[in-house]
């Protein structure tokens, strides 16, 4: 079963939450300000938080937050998104943000960091200098392109002691966090959809199904145990079995009307997961983690997640059989 697998992972991910260094001197985090970095520009993402942050003046004697720094260069090989990097540039140092040459000099002015290079291949080398500078980080989706450097890096967060998480916006948006807490009582099955483009160089939910696979799991938990997918070019249907029973289901679409949606079924209710309502809930959250240094998230779910999505790269390889999250974790390892 997927559980003992994560045995290892539950203590191997226990972090030291309290901890955060010291990057402001003696201030009064109480009054002062933290301060951001980013670390890639060939997302809107990049852009898109900050200016989030921008609007976001904490007034109950919390820190406030702040985007100061960015380091330019994410992906370089893939062209949709280092096209992007001049004109996302441009438009953060009109946020009036400082442009660095280097992720080691932006280390030197930053307490927090987001991580939004769009390309999971750099993630784990990039978050590893994070780390070591022992700076609180929320790395964008994907954590990684694949299982392999997502079982690393939350390792090496573990070994360097320092908290990060990563997420979907969908996660927090809509309605789910409701659905999550109990709307519609115990969730006994549900059913999400999202745009699921891929990129080669990632395991290939990873690029995008992840969205509609994050907001799956936020509404079922934990407890996958097997996935099965059939997969057109097109469309994807994933299938994926819980250890107690339940069964939650993920349809990628890469043809015709897209969107982001679903319905969860409850022992009290049924509701239709409402839609995307961009990025301010996640923001939000972000703000709380790197004010309280608390994960919002168990680094056992998020796991979770990007085995469930190579189990189903692992099932569409072998023509759709099911295919055990507890054997890709095993592989990976």
């Amino acid at each position: 079963m997927l559980r003992n697998v994560f045995l290892l992972s539950t203590a191997a991910f226990a972090f030291n939450l309290l901890m955060l260094p010291d990057r402001v001197g003696a201030a009064d985090l109480a009054t002062d300000t933290i301060r951001i970095g980013v670390i890639g520009l060939d997302t809107s993402h990049a852009a898109a938080f900050t200016k989030e942050f921008k609007k976001t003046e904490a007034s109950d004697g919390k820190a406030k937050l702040r985007v100061v720094a960015a380091y330019p260069y994410g992906s370089q090989t893939i062209e949709s998104s280092s096209s992007r990097i001049p004109a996302i540039t441009e438009e953060m140092k009109s946020l009036d943000v400082e442009i660095v040459d280097s992720i080691a000099e932006l280390l030197k002015r930053v307490d927090a960091v987001l991580l939004e290079t769009n390309d999971g291949n750099l993630h784990r080398a990039q978050a590893r200098e994070v780390f070591a500078a022992g700076i609180p980080v929320f790395i964008d989706k994907p954590v990684a392109a694949s299982l392999r450097d997502v079982l690393a890096i939350y390792k090496d967060a573990e070994t360097s002691g320092v908290p990060m998480f990563s997420s979907s916006s969908l996660r927090y948006s809509g309605n789910m966090q409701a659905i999550r807490n109990g709307s519609v009582g115990k969730v006994l099955g549900c059913d999400t959809y999202s745009p699921c483009s891929t990129e080669p160089n990632h395991s290939d939910l990873y690029w995008y199904g992840i969205h509609g696979v994050e907001a799956l799991f936020t509404c079922m938990g934990e407890g996958c145990v097997s996935v099965t997918r059939t997969s057109t070019d097109d469309f994807d249907a994933v299938v994926g079995k819980w250890s107690d029973g339940r069964i939650g289901t993920f349809r990628g679409i890469r043809k015709g009307t897209n969107g982001y949606g679903g319905t969860a079924f409850g022992d009290k209710g049924i509701a239709t997961i409402e839609k995307f309502e961009g990025y301010k809930p996640l923001v939000t959250v972000i703000t709380d983690f790197f004010q309280s240094k608390k994960v919002p998230i168990p680094a056992a779910e998020t796991i979770e997640i990007y085995a469930f999505m190579e189990a189903a790269a692992q099932s569409k390889r072998e023509g759709g059989i099911p295919v055990t999250l507890e054997s890709v974790m095993q592989a990976a390892q």
